[in-house]
């Protein structure tokens, strides 16, 4: 079973970092207001990243280490990985 971390993009710029099973998912319960409570007054969100992670433990340590970066980091990581 694949873990992934994922960061949606909210609608006033900022960012917002995740673990799921499923991300696309995961992003539409976002978008219902049934995701965090962080995302819920920043709707629509836009998934615009995703990376997936061996097991539970991994996507959670590489969840605190992207969710440590600063916006700009998140960006070019970001801009990165769809090249």
């Amino acid at each position: 079973m694949a873990y992934y971390c994922y960061i949606v993009e909210c609608a006033d710029g900022t960012y917002y970092t995740g673990w799921s099973l499923d991300p696309v998912r995961r992003a539409q319960q976002h978008n219902k207001g049934r995701g965090a409570k962080y995302t819920r007054q920043r709707r629509p969100v836009k998934l615009v990243y995703i990376e997936e992670q061996a097991d539970l433990s991994t996507a959670m340590k590489r969840e605190r280490a992207i969710k440590a970066l600063k916006h700009e980091q998140k960006s070019h990581m970001i801009q990165s990985k769809g090249k």
